[in-house]
């Protein structure tokens, strides 16, 4: 690209994210944290630089944060959810500097729907925290090992996926399906035709007796950290004992995070109820947000497999919030 062409395409991007702002107004410290011009930037790119929709997007996202307060959940609350290690954050990067999320399905071990939810949204909040500076996505490596459809909740699916596609746009870098099982493929093969080529390419179903596969493994991590369940020379294993040490640390810095400097943060607080989801941002002509789109954006990549996967079933700070 040329640098004109550079220099149009951010005077572009930067007027976009200007319109946003104008659009959603002065907001709380925290919520003005969270929509920097790399988080503005995400929600555009997940809407294809449409900024009424984008708007609308972040606006849900906003009240949503606002209600839940992710950035407010800590490990003591969550930490039975995690004594199986059906979800959590490796000790090693990938080849990228991505911060890598592990998770086994079939190691599900409670029925709470919300008690799902809640350990899954701590984990990407957690995910966030600890991406190198200058990165903005992470790796899933899920293993099927044991997995079956006994582990599939369709309430917590429908959930899960919500929660990843509108609260979590361009976060995936990378999902690695590791051993997916027979059934796995039928369904990729109907879900990929309408996947943008971008995404479909994010996606990896990888096997352990495939040759191929493994280079894609080496392409990715150091096969010396990487753990021995994917191919890997780290025998170790998850130690929850250990790993609520890590989390306890991160929750020290989970404040700090959401506290810093930002030009926003001395604008008035408001109300989030406030927040008009249909003024100013409807997208179609029709005044209502196109909700099935042909291709799905990195935003709604995998809400499907996604959910079945989490369904029942390297500590480095960042300088970009969400």
């Amino acid at each position: 690209m040329s640098a004109a062409l550079k220099k149009s395409s951010s005077n572009g991007s930067d007027k976009s994210i200007s319109e946003i702002r104008k659009l959603i107004g002065p907001l709380p410290e925290k919520l003005a944290i969270y929509c920097s011009d790399a988080a503005i930037t995400r929600y555009l790119r997940a809407r294809n630089w449409n900024v009424k929709k984008a708007t609308k997007m972040l606006k849900e996202t906003l009240k949503w944060r606002a209600e839940y307060k992710p950035e407010e959940i800590r490990w003591e609350e969550v930490a039975h959810e995690a004594e199986t290690g059906k979800i959590y954050r490796s000790n090693y990067i990938d080849k990228h500097g991505r911060t890598v999320l592990v998770m086994r399905p079939s190691c599900q071990n409670t029925k709470s729907t919300k008690g799902q939810i809640r350990y899954l949204v701590y984990c990407m909040e957690n995910a966030i925290l600890n991406l190198p500076p200058g990165k903005e996505q992470m790796v899933w490596l899920i293993d099927f090992n044991g997995y079956n459809l006994s582990h599939t909740s369709v309430k917590v699916t429908r959930e899960t996926a919500h929660i990843l596609q509108d609260h979590y746009p361009e976060r995936l870098g990378v999902a690695i399906l590791y051993n997916p099982p027979k059934f796995f493929e039928p369904f990729w093969k109907v879900v990929k035709p309408f996947l943008e080529p971008k995404t479909q390419n994010k996606v990896k179903f990888v096997y352990s007796d495939d040759p191929n596969s493994k280079k894609i493994m080496e392409e990715l991590f150091d096969m010396e950290k990487l753990e021995s369940a994917f191919g890997g020379n780290d025998d170790s294993g998850f130690n929850i004992s250990k790993y609520a040490e890590r989390m306890r640390e991160d929750d020290k810095r989970m404040p700090a995070f959401w506290t810093r400097e930002n030009p926003q943060s001395a604008e008035p607080h408001v109300d989030l109820n406030s927040l008009d989801l249909n003024s100013d941002s409807d997208a179609s002509d029709n005044g209502k947000v196109d909700s099935s789109p042909s291709h799905v954006s990195d935003s709604e990549t995998l809400s499907s497999s996604e959910s079945v996967i989490v369904t029942k079933g390297s500590d480095n700070g960042s300088t970009e919030v969400h």
